[in-house]
């Protein structure tokens, strides 16, 4: 086996992954210009170019996407090769990166100090996004999201109770607007949309009536991508909003909202930490865990 077979594999995999040099360096630590020299030389080696640069851009050659098809698996190992030897030392630290949805920043956001106070060798980073991500490809050390909407081959672990949906609007509108009794009368109420990726349709409202599951296709004002703005929109008087009963508690509490058709609304089964599946867990991932599950719970 050559030598040098490995060497700017990772930078690579790090440069196509975020399709920028600067961000790839910022990542790894080191400077862009070390991070396009080290390319050059894969480059050079593999006999091809595997990026094609601009100047507001890098996109991958053909030869690139062959290359990081490989590539990237291999690096992946690597890297939970690395993280195995780590944990036998047993020191949480490190980068930790979490992918969530807006729908579980307000349950995380007070832990965040704690947690930070706690392990001080650990660095925090949490990428709040809405749409399903493969935490796998987009570097992610574990992702958190509703238990159903987690695939099967991820190692799931609890961090909320099951709780229900629920259909929110703020006093002003139903005082404007009325109460609906059924969830047909929506169609004749304004509501705020929802759409979970820039490509993806609006999310049809689910309720159950009788044993029997009715989705109903909404309208409104407002379509918006993320739990917060949906809520803020809600309190607002814009429209009425289906959510989590357990994430406007407060908001309920305070009276900025009213719910509605509790009769109609469905069960979730709660919101999961989840990671790819792997003979041992990394002492930063771990630490979390063990911090969040206590807390929340």
């Amino acid at each position: 086996m050559k030598r040098d077979l490995f060497d700017g594999v990772a930078v690579f995999v790090e440069v196509a992954r975020r399709r920028s040099f600067t961000a790839a360096a910022r990542e790894l630590g080191v400077t862009p210009a070390a991070v396009s020299w080290t390319v050059k030389q894969l480059e050079a080696r593999a006999g091809a170019p595997l990026l094609a640069r601009t100047t507001r851009d890098v996109a991958l050659t053909e030869a690139g996407r062959a290359f990081l098809d490989h590539a990237a698996s291999g690096a992946a190992a690597v890297n939970a090769g690395l993280e195995a030897v780590q944990a036998l030392g047993g020191r949480p630290a490190g980068r930790l990166r979490l992918n969530i949805p807006s729908v579980a920043q307000g349950l995380l956001e007070p832990l965040i100090p704690e947690f930070c106070a706690a392990h001080p060798e650990i660095e925090l980073e949490l990428h709040v996004e809405d749409r399903l991500v493969n935490i796998v490809e987009d570097g992610f050390d574990a992702g958190v999201r509703i238990g159903e909407m987690i695939a099967a081959d991820m190692v799931a672990v609890r961090l909320t109770p099951p709780s229900t949906f629920c259909i929110a609007g703020s006093p002003d509108y139903f005082a404007r607007h009325g109460r609906p009794e059924r969830p047909e009368d929506l169609k004749a109420h304004v509501c705020v949309n929802f759409r979970q990726s820039a490509r993806g349709g609006l999310y049809r409202w689910e309720f159950e009536d009788g044993g029997r599951d009715i989705e109903v296709a909404v309208t409104g004002p407002l379509i918006v991508n993320t739990n917060t703005l949906m809520l803020s929109a809600c309190v607002a008087g814009v429209g009425l909003a289906y959510s989590m009963t357990d994430l406007i508690a407060p908001l309920i509490e305070a009276g900025l909202l009213e719910t509605v058709l509790g009769p109609f609304m469905p069960e979730n089964p709660g919101l999961f930490l989840y990671f790819p599946s792997r003979d041992q867990v990394a002492p930063k991932l771990r630490a979390f865990i063990d911090f969040a599950t206590a807390r929340l719970r």
